[in-house]
């Protein structure tokens, strides 16, 4: 392949690649996005080739043009002075940009590299690289024009096309004086003149580009000849300060090394005209609010501080002056020039700047550097320097202030302040400013390989080889940033440790102040530092500042080293602290807590960490700082003692942070802590001085508690806690988190009586001092009440020995001491304080318990007074009342079981024998009263002398003793059932008054066997007992006792007597004696008639079961029987005869009824009680029912309407029991009339009473027609029919089994594909209607050819057999229509050719095809359907727009065809749709003058019409296929039509449907009507010769109906109950309640519940705002509920706000819709005419009522309707004629 190729290359010949050049640089210059891009790389040209100023020209038009006329003066210095108005800068229009440079002029190589595109300068060191640099003129001018040397180029594209020329040439020497050959000068014609640049915008610009320029020094601005501005540079002298150990200086890859690192000031002035700042500033300057200046010399003004800090701050530049305002309104000539000159005022400031710059060794291996050549097209440089400015805290400070001054503009410097908030203001320079920020404070300069259009650094993969460059050249940034950090924190060290070693007055509060002051200005100086060194993200290259940030912390060397003379084991970043700069790993967090005992531990300062918190952040994360650790208090604490104050706060941070140690390290940690606390108390270094180690404390003195009483200025023991300390802390918090416990009185109490105390100090010896036992007992005393019972033992026992209780006879034990009461003998030693303070209160209490006595011995008193009798009981008593508060427990109660006390003598008492008094304890007597004297009751013996008053403080202390001050309750009660009458007549009394008072607590049930309440039996008083006597007399009657007269209604309350006897001894009483006879049955029954809610269930259920009601036999015989309530039945006035022969009827009168209905007695037999009695015997049933067919239809109507409610038990029984009724047809023997002509032949029927499984349900007619005189059958009822089916009747369809016969089938006929497309067109209507059955196939499937086939034979017949038990049966017949299907194959449809085709055998044969379970009103609705025409059918509500449109566009399609359509469209449309026909050969048709056939027959002769010149309008249709969609109102509305038609004329109620969809105004014809359902009969079509339902069973079924509407019991009603979904309602439902929103109970008006809808807001205020409307609504409702006799109740109202539904039947109550009466009739009814309103809804009353009977809108459901309708029409009738 090579070789092929090779010898390819040989025969061929070169052509040149072409560069369409502009679109070249136009695609170039497309990648730089810059403001000032070509000035930014003219000004990096200038510098490379070592210019030292630059002129930049800005001229106008008019001034380039003045030019050419006559030399110009370019420096402009001489027209400074000029008076020509200066022109407004914002509107200046420049022409033509000039820039001149004094650098080295052009060389030949030099020129020719100006041609070339993408050839760089090769020097490496120079900044250019690309070669493109130049070419960016050409985003601005067409025409360049360059001059140096005496030499010009100038560049064109020729042919004003895409390719550049360039035209070189030499200057004439004396072209022009004013150009000097050492500038080299670009001229730029503009392209299209602009606007003058932003002068100050620029001007900034250019302030930040020198920065780093290595030789530019001065940029001078030009418009029109004027300067603007001058901007000059100044470098100072560097100063190395060498590479930092503990830094490694080789990058990662060790490709860069850092060889020194130096610092330099760096100047810039600015000379610039008030006219710049005129024009403002369109950035603006940001709005920072500026930290106060900190004077930093403030308090140092000579001596050693001043001379030391004379070094602390950068160097001072001089202070910008604001600029003049430049006047806002018009000036006269004199003040205009004024204003000039003041414009022209140059304003000049400065700044200086700290440049560190690092030397940089390259080390490259030949691989990389040729790759760099290649990519560069320059060597990469062996050294270089890289560049960092520092901004100092103070000329930060004051370009901020000058940006205050200059509010407008902001400061010229603002490019080169430091970024200390990370706004990204600080850049990258690669000669000059990119877009990339460095993510710190300051610029970086540095040889960094840029990306092509030279904005930012190439870090992203574009060059591997430039990416690895860059990456090595970071981390020598990194370097420099951490080198420039710590010689700044180096410094700030420096000055913090020559502020320490001053040597200040320790009593000069001025000399610490300064101190203070310096360091928190080192702490401002240090939170600069760090802020100017915190790592933001930079942009666009998020890269870059992450590896400044990498190589920052990272380039430290893992050798030892001193920093500050402090060893190290690793070099950390130094940092401030509280107490100095030191390594970031010594320095914590702060945290308040320990900050007032930890003051030598060095902790961020609280600024520094919220001025820096993203540095501080960084730093903990890389764990270099740490929280304050439990180590650190430790090292602390045991290096130094802590003077009370810091200890307080050291136990407070402990007992704060204790609890989150777990309690396996708590014990340690408490004991590290304690044993490193050493405490100072007093002054230090004074002899009251004491060192207190915290291991030394045991206990300390809780002063909120008992140590309050503890005299501190006492001896005190030494392992207390200081108080000074324990006072400032909660007792329980020493406790548990230093395990210290409270000093006790007890401890206390110990100490100072120990020998060892009392030696030294007798003056606190409690046994020699009594003022010192005072204060002793003084503090026992307060601290008694609190002291536990052990601390209380403890104390008597430490001094019941010793004597130290001052009394009157000195220092006593307390046992030989009495209380000042105890004066009854005058040789006692009493208590007496030497303060005489009283002894009362807790003193008292306490020399009580320490033995002292309060009174003498109670037996002496007795051995002196009461033997001797020199006392009565009233002197002992008021002894004793003295001396009460001194007895002892044992003593009062050894006093209270002391029989000292007589009773009073009665007359029987007074004759003793020995004459001895008798004596008792005072808890047998009673008080000296009256009262008691009258009962009988022991009184106490109280004498004479003294009066008895209960209030006394002797009765009170006597009653302490236990005397009696009222008898017990059961000492009166047994006193009022005692034989004495008196007594208990006053018993009772006494009883009754102190009820309230004293006998609270009296039960009845406590005193169930005592007689003592007064009570009559029948007429004789009796003593009765409580559960025996009740207070209604009504109970006397049934022998009860009742209460006397005497006791009144308070009485009988307090007694608890109830007024009826519980239900159980109503129960018991009936059971053991029921009434005798009818009268006392009424009596007794109506008394308990008021009891009924008093009996459980379980007691109704026992009485219902008890023989108690008395019944006499109904022949008026005498005799009485006994019979259980659950087994009678009350009388009505119209008692139906069957029932009153089968069951007992009662009636007792009105209450006692209610009783006897709460026991079981009904009003009614149930359904399940008459199927039992049915069961038991259905042929007596049958006789007691008259032997009349319709009565007993009647109860199996009943039976099969309320079937649900029979028992499984009762259901099984009836389906194996002969109960239900069959008829069977006969043939009458008597042949037809003259006056019937038409009937062949009569049927009679025969009945007979069967099990269900030989009664046959009759659901196919033709069937029933041939085999109806062979077999019993159900009644044509749907009712009975589906009851007699669940009891397991069969149905004839099931039965009967069909074979066919045909002949010859006839090939491509018309019949055929016109029925099928019949069939096909009209079956989605007929499927629409029919909702009660799902189809066996889709109608989609149906659709399809093969699945659907009609095929027409020459005859067809049917052979039909039925089987049913012994019945085996077979008929034969000709048909003109059967379906049939095998297995899962197509459905066909055969035709007889023979005959026309019968739509009602189509449909019968078909509907058996499609529904499981097809009834008879299926085929004839789906006859109807077929065989009526289109515009009849939508007469009738149907959608047939479908069908009729398509045929219209066949018609257009086939004029012809659709031509003899119409004709016999038209005359079929005359003449009457299809009717059924029996059977025979001929279609029956009737003209226009015909009566309407009666529903329910045929006529027997019809006319044979063939079937070729018969064809109708309906067996020409097209097979359309009509879509099922919802039509709602399809059944009802044209039913509703035709009634107020024939009531209202051709008038059209008012409808919510559109136009299109309502009924046409035209009246039904007569074979509409003929099509109706029909109203006598029952929902199914009835066939020839079969028997007629009677009316009377359709009118039980409207009363039945109408009986079961029922009021609403809910207050909030929910959809979807109970209402099926029906396909009718799927578009705004007519009635049914599943489209009807949530209901709720809004209120009632005239006895007319009002629900709303939820979404209705405010309820009540709807209500009572349509309350008019609503009074006329039920205006209207009340006469229409009377009409249909419904029960009032049954009525409701509803409202909602949006929907179709106006009406509906929630289970049988019925709601009307307030919004529909409002809209149609509210203003009719108003105005007095209610006929609309009243037909209006007398057929929605309708509809709704026959949703009891047939829940779908069917024809069913339409027949109820309509023969309700019929039904109640005389009634309504009257309604409307009345005026």
């Amino acid at each position: 392949m090579s070789t092929a190729r090779d010898a390819l290359w040989e025969t061929g010949h070169d052509e040149s690649v072409e560069v369409n050049q502009r679109a070249l640089i136009d695609k170039v210059l497309a990648r730089y996005s810059e403001e000032f891009t070509v000035f930014r790389e003219l000004l990096q040209n200038s510098d490379d080739a070592s210019a030292k100023a630059v002129e930049i020209h800005f001229d106008t038009e008019a001034y380039v043009q003045r030019v050419k006329d006559g030399p110009g003066d370019r420096d402009g210095l001489t027209n400074v002075q000029s008076v020509t108005p200066l022109p407004d800068l914002k509107q200046v229009i420049v022409h033509q940009w000039t820039f001149r440079n004094d650098g080295m002029i052009f060389r030949d190589e030099d020129w020719n590299r100006l041609k070339k595109i993408a050839e760089g300068n090769p020097d490496e060191e120079k900044i250019g690289a690309f070669g493109v640099g130049f070419y960016s003129l050409f985003s601005v001018t067409e025409e360049p024009f360059v001059t140096s040397g005496g030499q010009w180029m100038g560049f064109y594209w020729k042919d004003k096309k895409d390719q550049l020329f360039a035209r070189r040439g030499k200057i004439p020497v004396a072209s022009d004086r004013h150009e000097d050959d050492r500038w080299t000068t670009f001229a730029m014609p503009l392209r299209k003149p602009e606007s003058l640049p932003t002068p100050f915008d620029f001007i900034r610009f250019l302030t930040s580009s020198i920065t780093f320029m290595a030789h530019l020094s001065e940029v001078s601005v030009f418009l029109d000849g004027k300067r603007l501005a001058r901007l000059s540079k100044g470098r100072g002298v560097a100063q190395s300060i060498g590479l930092r150990k503990g830094l490694r200086p080789e990058t990662a890859n060790g490709l860069m090394r850092v060889t020194d690192v130096s610092m330099m000031p760096l100047s810039i002035k600015a000379e610039i005209m008030q006219w710049v700042y005129t024009a403002g500033s369109s950035v603006k300057p940001r709005k920072r609010q500026a930290p106060a200046l900190q004077e930093i010399r403030k308090g140092v003004t000579s001596g050693f501080f001043s001379s030391l800090f004379s070094g602390f701050n950068s160097p001072q530049r001089g202070v910008s002056p604001n600029p003049e305002p430049v006047p806002e309104e018009a000036l006269d000539r004199e003040q205009e020039a004024e204003g000039q000159q003041k414009l022209l005022k140059v304003t000049e400031t400065g700044v200086v700047l700290t440049v560190f710059s690092a030397s940089v060794d390259v080390r490259l291996d030949a691989n990389l550097r040729e790759e760099l050549l290649r990519a560069t097209k320059k060597n990469a440089p062996t050294k270089m320097r890289y560049e960092l400015i520092y901004t100092g805290k103070d000329e930060y400070e004051a370009s901020k202030k000058e940006e205050q001054d200059f509010e407008a503009t902001g400061s010229i410097f603002q490019g080169l302040r430091a970024d200390i908030d990370g706004t990204g203001s600080a850049r990258i320079f690669i000669g000059h400013s990119t877009r990339q920020t460095t993510g710190i404070g300051g610029h970086m300069s540095a040889r960094f390989i840029p990306t092509v259009e030279r904005e930012s650094v190439d870090l992203e993969h574009t060059d591997l080889n430039a990416q690895v460059w860059n990456e090595e050249l970071l981390g020598v940034g990194g370097y420099l940033a951490r080198a420039a950090y710590e010689q700044e924190m180096d410094t700030i060290a420096t000055l913090w440790k020559a502020i320490e070693e001053v040597p200040f007055k320790s009593d000069s509060a001025s000399s610490t102040r300064n101190s203070d002051e310096l360091k928190s200005q080192l702490h401002g100086r240090a939170l600069h530092v760090l802020k100017f060194y915190t790592f933001h993200a930079s942009t666009p290259s998020p890269r870059l500042s992450n590896i400044l940030e990498e190589s920052f912390f990272s380039c430290t060397a893992q050798s030892t080293f001193a920093f500050l003379g402090v060893q190290q084991s690793k070099h950390q970043l130094p940092i401030i602290s509280t107490v100095g700069v030191h390594g970031a790993s010594d320095v914590r967090m702060p945290n308040a807590i320990f900050s007032n005992f930890l003051k030598q531990l060095p902790v961020l300062p609280t600024d520094v960490v919220t001025g820096a918190a993203l540095m501080v952040e960084t730093l903990r994360q890389k764990g270099m700082i740490v929280d304050i650790s439990f180590g650190d208090v430790l090292q602390e604490l045991r290096a130094r003692p802590l003077p009370e104050s810091e200890a307080i706060a050291c136990f407070r941070w402990w007992i704060s942070s204790y609890k989150n140690l777990k309690e396996t390290h708590l014990p340690l940690a408490r004991k590290e802590l304690i044993e490193a606390v050493i405490l100072t108390i007093g002054v230090s270094g004074s002899a009251d001085e004491r060192i207190i180690p915290i291991s030394s404390v045991k206990t300390f003195l809780n002063t909120r508690g008992h140590g309050s009483s503890i005299p501190t200025d006492g001896p005190l023991p030494p392992h207390l806690l200081p108080l000074g300390i324990s006072r400032h802390f909660d007792p329980q918090a020493l406790q548990s988190a230093f395990g210290w416990r409270e000093l006790s009185i007890g401890e206390w109490l110990q100490f100072i009586v120990t020998p060892q105390t009392t030696a030294s100090d007798a003056e606190h010896d409690m046994t020699q001092s009594p003022q010192w036992a005072e204060r002793v007992l003084q503090a026992l005393a307060r601290a008694w009440p609190s002291c536990g019972k052990d601390a209380q033992t403890q104390i008597v026992a430490l001094l019941q020995d010793k004597p130290c209780i001052p009394t009157s006879a000195g220092l006593n034990v307390p046992k030989d001491a009495y209380f000042q009461s105890a004066h009854v003998f005058p040789d006692l030693p009493l208590v007496a304080l030497p303060s005489r303070a009283p002894i009362k209160g807790n003193m008292e209490k306490t020399l009580q318990s320490l033995g002292v006595r309060k009174h003498v011995d109670l037996q002496i008193v007795f051995n002196r007074m009461i033997k001797t009798g020199d006392w009565s009981i009233s002197d002992l008593t008021k002894y004793l009342v003295a001396v009460q508060s001194t007895l002892t427990t044992e003593e009062f109660e050894r006093l209270c079981l002391t029989a000292a006390f007589p009773k009073e003598q009665s007359t029987s008492d007074r004759g003793s024998a020995d004459g001895k008094i008798a004596r008792h304890k005072a808890s047998d007597l009673y008080e000296p009263l009256d009262i008691f004297r009258e009962l009988g009751l022991p009184l106490i013996d109280w004498g004479s002398k003294i009066k008895w008053r209960s209030s006394s403080e002797e009765a009170k202390f006597l009653h302490r003793l236990g005397l009696r001050r009222f008898p017990p309750l059961e000492v009166i009660l047994a006193l009022a059932a005692g034989p004495d009458e008196k007594i208990r007549s006053v018993a009772l009394k006494y009883f009754l008054d102190n009820h309230g008072t004293r006998y609270t607590d009296y039960r009845p049930s406590s005193f169930v066997n005592l007689a003592f309440i007064p009570s009559v039996k029948g007429t004789v008083p009796v003593m009765g007992k409580p559960g025996e006597v009740f207070a209604s007399h009504t109970w006397a009657s049934m022998g009860l006792l009742v209460t006397r007269p005497s006791l009144g209604p308070d009485a009988i309350n307090k007694l608890g007597i109830r007024d009826h006897p519980p239900t159980t001894m109503l129960v018991s009483l009936l059971e053991r004696n029921p009434p005798e006879n009818v009268q006392t049955a009424r009596q007794w029954y109506g008394a308990m008639a008021s009891r009924i809610a008093d009996f459980s269930n379980k007691e109704l259920e026992t009485l219902s079961q008890l023989l108690i009601v008395p019944i006499v036999d109904d022949k008026g015989k005498k005799t009485l029987r006994l019979m259980a309530p659950n087994q009678c039945y009350f009388k009505k006035d119209a008692q139906a005869q069957i029932y009153s022969k089968l069951f007992t009827f009662i009636d007792f009168g009105t209450q006692a009824n209610q009783f006897l209905s709460a026991c079981g007695t009904k009003h009614e037999p149930t359904v399940e009680e008459i199927a039992q009695i049915l069961l038991e015997n259905p042929h007596r049933f049958w006789e007691l029912a008259d032997n009349s067919t319709e009565n007993y239809l009647s109860e199996l109507r009943n039976i099969a309407v309320n079937r649900r409610l029979l028992s499984s038990g009762t259901i099984t029984r009836m389906k194996r029991s002969p109960i239900l009724l069959g008829t069977k047809r006969t043939k009458r023997t008597t042949k037809a009339t003259v006056q019937d002509p038409e009937e062949e032949e009569r049927w009679d029927s025969a009945y007979d009473l069967l099990q269900p499984g030989k009664v046959i349900i009759a659901d196919d007619t033709n069937g029933y027609q041939l085999f109806g005189d062979k077999i019993f059958t159900c009644p044509q009822e749907d009712l009975l029919e589906d009851f007699y089916g669940e009891l397991g009747s069969r149905r004839l369809s099931s039965l009967v089994k069909e074979e066919y016969e045909t002949s010859s089938e006839i090939k491509n006929t018309h019949r055929a594909d016109e029925t099928r497309s019949r069939i096909l067109e009209r079956l989605p209507l007929f499927l629409h209607e029919h909702t009660h059955a799902p189809t066996r196939v889709p109608f989609s499937w149906l659709n399809a050819d093969r699945n659907f086939i009609v095929r027409v034979f020459g005859s067809v017949a049917v052979r039909k057999s039925l089987t049913h038990g012994d019945i085996r049966l077979i008929e034969k017949q000709d048909a003109s229509a059967v379906a049939l299907r095998e297995n899962r194959g197509p459905i066909q449809l055969w035709l007889a050719g023979n005959v026309a085709v019968d739509m009602f055998e189509v449909s019968t044969s078909m509907c058996r095809l499609l529904f499981a379970s097809p009834k008879a009103s299926d085929a004839l609705l789906f006859m109807t359907i077929l065989s009526t025409d289109l515009k009849a059918l939508r007469r009738r509500g149907y959608n047939v727009d479908r069908i009729l449109q398509k045929q219209r566009e066949e018609e257009r399609v086939a004029k012809d065809a659709a031509r003899e359509r119409a004709k016999q469209t038209a005359l079929v449309s005359q003449t009457t749709p299809m009717v059924p026909f029996d059977g025979g050969s001929n279609l029956v048709v009737s003209n226009e003058s015909a009566p309407s056939i009666p529903t329910g027959t045929r006529p027997t002769s019809p006319r044979p019409v063939s079937v070729a010149s018969t064809r109708t309008e309906s067996t020409l249709m097209d097979d359309a296929v009509v879509e099922s969609k919802p039509r709602p109102h399809s059944a009802l509305r044209p039913l509703m039509n035709n009634w107020k038609r024939k009531v209202m004329g051709n008038e059209q109620p008012r409808s919510p449907l559109p136009a299109d969809e309502q009924s046409e105004k035209s009246a039904p014809s007569v074979h509409e009507s003929a099509l109706l359902p029909p109203r006598p009969a029952s929902s199914r079509p009835v066939t020839p010769k079969t028997q007629i339902t009677p009316m009377r069973d359709i009118e039980t079924n409207i009363n039945i109906a109408i009986q079961a509407c029922k009021a609403e019991r809910s207050e909030n009603l929910k959809n979807r109950e109970q209402m099926k979904i029906v396909k009718e309602t799927l578009n705004d439902s007519y009635c049914d309640i599943s489209g009807q929103k949530d209901l709720v109970l809004a209120g009632d008006m005239g006895g007319y519940k009002v629900f709303m809808a939820k979404d209705v807001p405010n309820p009540k205020d709807v209500l009572s705002s349509k309350r008019e409307s609503i009074a006329r609504f039920i205006h209207v409702m009340r006469p229409l509920g009377e009409v249909y006799e419904l029960p009032p109740a049954s009525l409701h109202i509803f409202y909602d706000l949006s929907g179709g539904t106006l009406a509906f039947n929630r289970n049988a109550s019925l709601f009307l819709n307030l919004r529909f009466f409002e809209a149609w009739h509210d203003e009719d009814v108003r105005n007095g005419e209610l006929s609309k309103a009243y037909i209006s809804w007398y057929f929605t009353l309708a509809h709704e009522i026959a949703h009891n009977l047939v829940q779908p809108h069917n024809a069913e459901h339409e027949f109820w309707f309509s023969s309700l309708c019929e039904l109640r029409m005389p009634t309504f009738s009257r309604l409307l004629s009345k005026p």
